[in-house]
């Protein structure tokens, strides 16, 4: 297992390099200038100020240099745990930026996908095996599939929020307020969090019951159910091994999910104005703030790879069939 583990943290450690690289292009294959536009928001006047506010920036930001010299200090910097200093909100650091708003993306994120994770795979396994379960499981998860996240909050904030009164359907927590570890803070952060939340945890809960339900489904018809059937195994145990076998692809799927912390929260978090993470990657490419939506993307990337690992390892611990491959492949 040493073997695999190291050869998979290879496999791991090329993907970073690669995607931090990409993550490094793709912000500059960007049309427009960013330090053009923090100039243009300046509204400086006079031709001299403005080349000499150019050269500033350039240097701050560390544009004055050639590309491929951008890229290497961009390397060093990443090592040394500096992610720059953002263009959106300069002249903050991009980890402080990102720190600001990283809380309430994994509050929002982690609940809406691990308990969507957890209720779609139980609802899933016992429609599988359940007809009348079934017949209302699999159309209510369709449509749950289905709906887009942004219609999905747009509905939640006019009924829930509009009409009803029940819920706030903007903001973190209310204006007024200061942040602060109290009970009136953190009711008035639940009451607003709780909208964002559950049309993440809906979409999603569809898409794991159909997922499941079709891999137990398939694996009760599989020729191990069957052979064990045949043998006069009792149901039960021939569910337990179907369902075990049902949950890999579903732990793998899991892993992306934790991993994409951002992509299914960008839409959301822009219905609502909430202060996460989506929100924030919205407003470094509007104004083209290359440096925090590179530590965004960064985020992201060893999210990924953090959580697939992580998965690797389940499928050890889980699946006997990896073990005795692994000891296989080393006799």
């Amino acid at each position: 297992m040493g073997r695999y583990f190291r050869r998979k943290l290879l496999i791991y450690g090329v993907t970073f390099v690669i995607a931090v690289s990409i993550n490094f292009a793709v912000p500059r294959l960007m049309p427009g200038d960013p330090v053009a536009r923090m100039l243009s928001r300046n509204k400086v006047a006079n031709p001299e100020s403005s080349e000499a506010m150019r050269a500033y920036f350039d240097n701050v930001f560390g544009f004055d240099v050639p590309l491929w010299q951008q890229y290497l200090n961009y390397w060093a910097a990443l090592f040394k745990g500096d992610l720059g200093v953002s263009v959106y909100a300069f002249p903050a650091s991009v980890s402080s930026v990102i720190a600001g708003a990283l809380p309430y993306t994994l509050a929002l994120l982690l609940p809406a996908i691990l308990l969507s994770w957890i209720v779609g795979n139980s609802l899933g396994a016992m429609a599988a095996r359940n007809k009348w379960l079934d017949n209302g499981v699999l159309p209510v998860g369709y449509v749950f599939t289905a709906v887009p996240y942004m219609w999905l909050a747009i509905l939640l904030a006019w009924v829930a929020g509009v009409i009803l009164g029940w819920f706030p359907v903007a903001g973190g927590y209310s204006f007024a307020l200061t942040p602060t570890f109290s009970w009136v803070f953190i009711v008035d952060l639940v009451h607003h969090w709780f909208l964002p939340f559950l049309s993440l945890f809906i979409v999603a809960l569809g898409g794991w019951a159909i997922g499941m339900r079709n891999l137990v489904i398939y694996e009760l018809e599989s020729d191990y159910a069957n052979y064990l059937q045949a043998l006069g195994a009792p149901r039960r145990l021939v569910r337990r091994y179907a369902f075990r076998n049902a949950m890999l692809p579903q732990i793998t799927g899991l892993a992306v999910a934790l991993g994409m912390v951002v992509g299914g929260a960008l839409v959301t978090e822009v219905v609502f104005a909430y202060p996460g993470l989506g929100s924030l990657l919205l407003s470094a490419i509007n104004n083209q703030d290359f440096f925090l939506l590179q530590g965004i993307l960064l985020f992201i990337v060893i999210g990924v790879l953090v959580f697939n690992f992580l998965a690797d390892v389940v499928y050890v611990l889980v699946d006997p069939r990896t073990r005795l491959g692994l000891e296989g492949g080393q006799s």
